[in-house]
């Protein structure tokens, strides 16, 4: 039976994907054999890689300069790459402090350059800094900041401006959720596993002008220049994960595109929030212009009861609530494959299991 998966990542992917995937396992476009076993060099890859940019490209409205490039390594490889690639040592750089993932970037950025926190969320990242907060450096070779916080479900509501520095943004848990302004961004990068695809795969695009600056240690197959010469088939890519990323990008334009989704992805989190604030026994501790429409935490106000409401809603096939380790409490991710139907379930546990513990 399936359940409803609100894992923050690896996270849940449309059953219909799913489907089609099942559907061509064994012999995908009358090959007889699975695309897992197809040569990343052969023309039939190359299509679907090709196609898979294309949409990508549509999807986000992406101007002509720019690459898209497909890499391994996941979001977390970037926080070494983004550095490595487009900085000099000694540089400059800026890093708007928001949450975990923010941090772990600033800490492999440290490696690389001179970092400067810009901006913080204020200690228990609870809020977004708002632009005036943010003082950013003359002559930083580029500023970056975590849209969305998947951990303690904090979500920038703007577009910071960085007063000239190309900005730098891991929309890992945010990306495709909502149309954006791919022009205003010096370099965007998101891991798969949340809204693009399965895990093993990370996408990066960056500005023409950024590229061609790499380090000279910087590994060639992490080398943006040369991945973007070699339409990210320098190596061995993760062709499973890109050919599923391909058909997430149909599914979403099947479903009327990024503003039909964005539209989506604001009622089912502002259907659950209200339903937070009205509760007697849950509290979002998010400041309300902060709250992330992805991931959306939220404690019980008597924390010995966190085990029963887990296991119990576990038993009504509700999956994957439980609060990051370092948060604790519980955390619903909704991103695009999870459907209104999934938030209103875990909206009516929440009230019978409260009914229960008033």
């Amino acid at each position: 039976m399936r359940v409803f998966n609100f894992s923050p990542g690896p996270a849940a992917l449309p059953l219909e994907v799913l489907e089609q995937v099942q559907g061509e396992l064994l012999d995908w476009q009358h090959s007889g054999m699975s695309v897992m076993e197809v040569s990343h060099r052969g023309k039939a890859f190359e299509q679907v890689a090709a196609q898979a940019e294309a949409d990508l490209r549509e999807l986000l409205t992406i101007p002509a300069n720019y690459k898209v490039l497909f890499l391994q390594g996941g979001a977390s490889a970037q926080f070494s790459l983004v550095p490595m690639n487009l900085t000099a040592p000694g540089s400059l750089v800026d890093y708007v402090d928001t949450g975990h993932w923010s941090q772990k970037a600033i800490a492999e950025a440290v490696r690389y350059c001179n970092v400067h926190v810009a901006g913080d969320a204020g200690g228990n990242y609870t809020r977004v800094p708002p632009q005036s907060e943010l003082k950013f450096s003359d002559g930083a070779a580029y500023a970056h900041y975590t849209p969305n916080e998947t951990i303690s479900g904090v979500e920038f509501g703007y577009i910071p401006q960085t007063g000239g520095a190309p900005l730098i943004a891991d929309m890992s848990s945010s990306i495709l959720s909502r149309p954006i302004d791919v022009a205003r961004f010096g370099l965007i990068y998101a891991g798969a596993q949340k809204n693009i695809g399965p895990s093993g795969l990370a996408v990066v695009i960056v500005r023409e002008d950024l590229m061609g600056r790499a380090r000279p240690e910087t590994p060639l197959v992490f080398n943006y220049q040369s991945v973007a010469e070699n339409h990210s088939l320098l190596n061995t890519p993760p062709t499973f994960a890109w050919y599923m990323a391909g058909l997430m990008f149909k599914w979403l334009k099947r479903a009327g595109g990024l503003a039909v989704i964005g539209e989506r992805n604001r009622i089912k989190a502002q259907t659950l929030y209200a339903a937070i604030d009205a509760s007697q026994l849950y509290k979002n501790s998010i400041a309300r212009d902060s709250r992330s429409c992805m991931n959306v935490t939220f404690n019980l106000k008597k924390p010995g009861l966190d085990a029963e409401f887990l296991t119990q809603a576990g038993q009504a096939g509700l999956q994957g609530l439980k609060g990051h380790r370092i948060a604790g409490g519980m955390r619903a991710s909704i991103y695009n494959a999870i459907p209104l139907a999934a938030v209103e379930a875990l909206i009516e546990f929440m009230r019978s299991f409260e009914s229960r513990h008033a």
